[in-house]
């Protein structure tokens, strides 16, 4: 009888044997290759014991309409066992707009929570201590702005920075690649990054400084071995500008996270994990030459993929994203957020996010998969697979270093490409029906209702509002001061956070500290060659 294909491929273009053996296998040293779990290379993982001593953070990524209601639904995702929160913005908020700014209309508060002055981040975090809760933000081009109102909140809670803990996206460079929430220009927008490495390294020694995120550039169409390379050239490129201003690479490096999406094929995205590891553990001690173990490490956070779910029979996510979540804990994740069953259809429900919740502590309670450190090592499958990702991600990443290195990647519009093209390529699979997705083109059926939530438009009218109240009740003197001291610094040299953090306390908007480097550095407009 034939096989059901004529052949069998991963998202990488891997072929698959029928099976994998030792006569279709590279050998693998074990010490050089894989060594134990908590030593270099990592392939097993950061960490000796893994789970067996505590779990991956449990996240769920939450935010919406204003601050009093995301922080409603912190408390009840906390009292439901989460163990880290995630916070999503709104859309003006990611680009620096105040909630009153014409082109904001329409936009405050649908995709995420609007944040305009320390007053909301005050609200947002109300009854929430931040010496014991780790926060996650997915924020990139204010993300310098957002941290200093979260430590102004931890001021304001009598919590010293050094107990403060969580990371900021902070990777401006997929934004330029496969999401598009750039404010300034690339180089002014590295020094942010910069800046935020070195002031963190002195006065926020437990936050995570940047975020590197290979999940929006697969979400944007990439296939596996994209997502390893395209993320990891941009960690190299954030890593040499940081060198290149000074810093010391084992004084910002250990402080690094990574953010990757979890698809579909588990063998592949299990390999995808420990790829990604051991090589970026090989980059930084070969490349950069760091010295602490820790600058070694890739630490991630894993979000399932929002992509892959579907508006047609939406209670099926519930099995994409525990298989997910699977490969996710199966590959050494840090941090996991699961999706909602209703993401193709708006933001999550109570119930909906309760149930993604539910998801990851069945995986850690009852599966029995955490109790074991990488229990898929030495697998003729899963060796084999890491090792060719690993190959092609480096070929990728020799490639970009040719052309001059990610910048001159993105400029050129190489990296775009390439993930259209991957993109490209699979919607055509799924609409000749060699890729499958069930209830979309095949195994359709009567659909029904799901509830949705819905933002009532009058959050927008009373959150500017809210934002007017404040602008007339501050001290307009400090804020004019604060506001010009950010302008000045920004046309030398000097670190901006210790500025950006005055200036929020004085209640300077978001919207008012982007427009201030605006000013000073411009707007960046898209022009790719192709």
């Amino acid at each position: 009888m034939a096989d059901r294909r004529e052949s069998f491929k991963t998202s990488s273009g891997i072929e698959l044997p029928a099976d994998y053996n030792p006569e279709n296998t590279r050998p693998i040293d074990y010490e050089k290759d894989l060594g134990k779990p908590g030593d270099f290379p990592y392939t097993r993982g950061v960490r000796s014991s893994m789970y067996r001593r505590r779990f991956w953070t449990m996240r769920q990524y939450a935010g919406f309409a204003t601050a009093a209601e995301s922080n409603e639904r912190y408390k009840y995702l906390l009292s439901q066992g989460t163990t880290g929160l995630s916070v999503a913005f709104d859309l003006p908020t990611q680009i620096g707009l105040d909630s009153d700014d014409p082109l904001a209309a329409g936009e405050v508060g649908k995709v995420g929570v609007a944040i305009d002055s320390l007053d909301d981040m005050l609200t947002l975090f109300d009854g929430i201590p931040l010496d014991q809760v780790s926060t996650s933000m997915t924020i990139n081009s204010t993300a310098s702005t957002l941290l200093c109102l979260y430590l102004a909140v931890a001021r304001k809670q009598n919590v010293g920075f050094d107990k403060v803990s969580g990371t900021i996206q902070n990777d401006i460079l997929k934004e330029y690649i496969a999401r598009g929430t750039y404010i300034y220009p690339p180089k002014p927008s590295l020094r942010l990054i910069t800046d935020t490495f070195a002031y963190c390294a002195a006065e926020v020694p437990n936050w995570n400084t940047i975020s590197i995120s290979g999940y929006h550039i697969r979400e944007a169409g990439s296939t596996a071995a994209q997502e390893i390379a395209f993320t990891l050239a941009d960690g190299i490129c954030y890593v040499q500008a940081a060198i290149d201003v000074g810093l010391d690479v084992d004084d910002f490096a250990p402080r690094l996270s990574f953010f990757f999406n979890s698809h579909n094929n588990l063998l592949e995205e299990i390999a995808k994990f420990r790829a990604a590891r051991r090589l970026w553990a090989r980059i930084m001690r070969e490349r950069f030459n760091a010295k602490d173990p820790k600058s070694l490490m890739l630490r991630f956070h894993t979000q399932t993929a929002g992509s892959t779910l579907t508006a047609q029979q939406p209670e099926v996510n519930v099995v994409r994203t525990t298989i997910q979540a699977l490969a996710a804990v199966l590959g050494g994740t840090q941090s996991l957020h699961t999706n909602s069953l209703d993401e193709a259809l708006g933001l999550p429900t109570e119930t909906a996010a309760r149930i993604a919740l539910r998801t990851q502590q069945v995986i850690a309670h009852e599966s029995g998969v955490a109790d074991t450190v990488d229990p898929f090592a030495g697998s003729y499958a899963i060796e084999e697979l890491t090792t060719e990702l690993e190959r092609i991600a480096v070929d990728y990443i020799e490639k970009i270093d040719a052309m001059g290195g990610m910048l001159r990647a993105i400029e050129t519009g190489y990296v775009q490409n390439e993930i259209q093209e991957a993109a490209y390529d699979y919607q055509l699979a799924v609409e000749r029906g060699d890729a499958i997705v069930v209830g979309v083109n095949k195994f359709q059926t009567d659909e029904k209702q799901i509830p949705i939530m819905r933002i009532d438009e009058q959050i927008e009218r009373d959150q500017v509002e809210r934002l007017r109240s404040i602008r007339e009740k501050r001290n307009a003197a400090d804020a004019d001061s604060a506001t010009k001291a950010i302008e000045s610094a920004a046309t030398g040299t000097e670190n901006l956070l210790p500025h950006i953090l005055t200036a929020v306390e004085a209640h300077v908007t978001v919207g008012e500290i982007s427009n201030t480097l605006r000013k000073v550095w411009g707007e960046y407009q898209e022009s790719v060659t192709v």
